[in-house]
């Protein structure tokens, strides 16, 4: 549960826009490459220019057919200038020659296949015709010839899907290999001194370190340690980080594949990459095998709606004999992490393959200091940041997230031009990455710039009044993300559980923006319908999970999940009656109204501090806690400080100059007087 909230009022629904791609973006490391397309262009256009080549070259192409008797005639009648004798290499002539006329197709060439004899010669010397013998073409430049194309096709063919196959490490012969990555002693460098936040988790894993170091410690005794460490946890906690550092303390190899990398379109392969993948391990031992995401592979096998996956239960079934195959002994230690064990096969959790669950969760208050020291090492961080007070306000985030946090300040305080990154700079980091970049170019006109004040403005008085609600941090109306203002809350610690009278008074706060509008400008608006959202959720809650409503009782009144043959169901059906339902949405209606008319009581009761903040909210446009206070208290904000008439020690007065010149001559005075006692004694 999550204490840092946002009191938001209109939340504008926006389509998301689409990034524009850049078409020139080089390719990121652990991406394939992208083929050489340069390369690609020039074959195909060597192959269009030598196609057209040989489809163009023979000029009898563009000759028209003559007879031979057509032939002799024009030669007879003194209408041919010259001809040209090829042999085309298989015993054949062909001429091909010039009229003086115009044939039908505008053409003055013609051709005709011959037999050269003796006569042939004679006659076309006697007609003076110019005579050209061409040198016939070899066998071997024939077949070439005909065969360039095809070999120009079948050379793309090669480079597009071979070549690139055989790159990417799918050719037809790696497709059963493991795709495991190997880091070695000399690349994995990260220790458990660069993991924080995560106590529990590391004591789990240090027994781990202790027996890839010293197995014999622990056979010694007969025990065994075991063969499989699931880390199971929410995104961005550190599932991988904490494999890669036990095999960094360890100093062993450390072998890392994803779930999806296993499984293919082609059935078998899979398994084939499982067995594979131990058959390195055993070669490299003592070593760490981390499968990451392992419940791409690891789901339950059922037969419900949509059928089975028997490429996937294949490579399940080859993990559990792997598993089952291989001893502790050997040094192979399996380590897998997922964000879903509740999905996992229960073959594949039980003792002698998965035996050590390790849950990695949040991280504490303290955790999270812990992890901001260790990001903010490489940051040039102001001595005025209170890392204390950053880890306050960021409850819910993981170590991923608190990395993102550090960095968006870096990014501010580059922005800003500054030396050093401030406590401002992680504040606004904090609230941008949790609600979004302030839209100051979204303009609000007059009325709603105040509407939005008095919602605000209503949700802080509700918070102020009500003493189980956490102290305010922030008000503001300024637009950010979807919502067009917010009023933050800063935890004074990690709340784990909620009392009934908390969210009772979280759901007044809810209702302070909707109250406000109604007190102020007698009518209501859609800015509220996030508040009135979570508020329902809470209420409900406490009806039908908490146990909170006398007249229901203390009962779990949730939907019930029934299986779906032999796996996780995907239907629920009710299990309460239809009276029980109308008195669950009797009980609701009732929180939700009581809430409601208390925060309106609150408002009344001091409605001028109500109109006081919220005029002063639209000009200022952010108030932080200690202007809210003042606010509550007197009305105004804070005067503020005086400039300091004393003089800065960058300008010191002269009368201090003179002082500090005198008091130096004294002192040099007194010094020398002592050291000449010093030397004459």
């Amino acid at each position: 549960m999550h204490d840092f909230s946002m009191r938001s009022l209109m939340t504008t629904e926006k389509k998301p826009t689409t990034p524009k791609k850049n078409k020139s973006t080089p390719p990121r490391k652990g991406q394939p490459p992208v083929p050489a397309r340069g390369l690609a262009v020039s074959f195909l256009l060597m192959a269009i220019f030598l196609t057209a080549m040989y489809l163009f070259s023979d000029s009898s192409k563009n000759s028209g057919e003559l007879d031979y008797s057509d032939f002799v005639t024009l030669v007879k009648s003194g209408r041919v200038s010259k001809v040209d004798i090829a042999h085309d290499g298989a015993g054949n002539h062909n001429i091909i020659g010039e009229s003086k006329d115009v044939d039908a197709a505008g053409s003055t060439r013609f051709r005709t296949e011959i037999i050269l004899t003796d006569k042939l010669m004679e006659m076309l010397e006697e007609n003076k015709v110019q005579v050209t013998v061409k040198r016939p073409r070899t066998v071997m430049v024939s077949i070439l010839a005909n065969l360039i194309p095809f070999i120009l096709i079948f050379g793309l063919i090669y480079f597009f899907f071979i070549r690139q196959m055989k790159n990417s490490g799918r050719g037809a012969m790696s497709f059963g290999k493991s795709r495991a990555k190997l880091l070695t002693r000399d690349k994995n460098k990260i220790t458990f001194g660069q993991v924080a936040g995560v106590d529990e988790a590391k004591d789990e894993l240090f027994e781990v370190v202790e027996f890839l170091k010293d197995p014999k410690q622990f056979q010694k005794l007969g025990g065994k340690m075991p063969k499989g460490v699931l880390l199971s946890g929410p995104p961005g906690t550190g599932k991988t980080l904490l494999a890669k550092a036990v095999a960094g303390e360890a100093d062993v190899p450390f072998f890392t594949i994803s779930g999806s990398d296993f499984v293919e379109m082609f059935v078998g392969i899979g398994a084939s990459r499982v067995r594979d993948m131990f058959e390195q391990g055993k070669k490299n031992a003592p070593c760490i095998i981390f499968i990451d995401e392992i419940d791409a592979v690891g789901r339950s096998r059922f037969s419900g709606i949509g059928g089975g996956h028997d490429e996937r239960e294949q490579t399940l079934n080859a993990l559990l004999v792997e598993m089952d195959g291989f001893d502790t002994q050997e040094g192979i230690i399996i380590v897998a992490a997922t964000n879903r064990p509740d999905v996992l096969d229960q073959a594949l959790l039980r003792p002698g393959r998965f035996d050590r669950q390790v849950v990695v969760d949040l991280p504490s208050l303290k955790g999270r200091e812990q992890i901001l020291n260790i990001h903010v090492k490489n940051v040039r961080l102001s001595d005025q940041v209170n890392l204390e007070k950053s880890a306050r306000g960021t409850p819910g985030f993981s170590g991923a997230d608190l990395a993102n946090l550090v960095n968006e300040a870096a990014l501010l305080a580059s922005r800003r031009k500054a030396e050093f990154v401030e406590q401002q700079d992680m504040e606004e980091a904090r609230d941008k990455v949790i609600w979004g970049r302030e839209r100051r170019s979204h303009a609000l006109d007059a009325d709603e710039k105040r509407l939005t004040a008095y919602h605000e403005a209503g949700h802080a008085i509700a918070m102020h009044y009500m003493e189980e609600c956490e102290p305010i941090h922030k008000v503001t109306i300024i637009p950010r993300g979807r919502a067009l203002g917010a009023t933050m809350q800063l935890p004074k610690k990690d709340r784990y559980t909620q009392s009934q009278k908390r969210l009772e008074a979280d759901l007044v706060a809810f209702m302070g923006g909707r109250a406000a509008e109604e007190l102020i400008f007698g009518d209501i608006t859609t800015g509220a319908h996030n508040d009135i959202e979570r508020s329902t959720a809470i209420a409900r809650a406490m009806v039908c999970e908490y146990g909170m409503s006398k007249r229901v009782g203390p009962q779990n009144l949730g939907n019930s999940r029934e299986p779906i043959f032999m796996g996780q169901g995907m239907t629920g059906s009710q299990d309460y009656s239809e009276a029980t339902a109308n008195l669950i949405d009797a009980e609701v209606q009732r929180i939700l109204t009581e809430a409601y008319d208390t925060c309106m009581d609150l408002l009344v009761e001091h409605k001028q501090q109500l109109i006081d903040m919220s005029e002063i909210l639209i000009d200022k446009e952010v108030l932080d806690a200690n202007e809210v206070q003042h606010i509550l208290e007197h009305g105004t904000l804070p005067e503020p400080p005086e400039p300091s008439l004393a003089p800065t020690p960058e300008e010191p007065s002269k009368e201090a100059v003179d002082e500090v010149e005198q008091t130096d001559e004294e002192v040099a005075d007194e010094t020398s007087g002592d050291s000449s006692e010093s030397i004459e004694t």
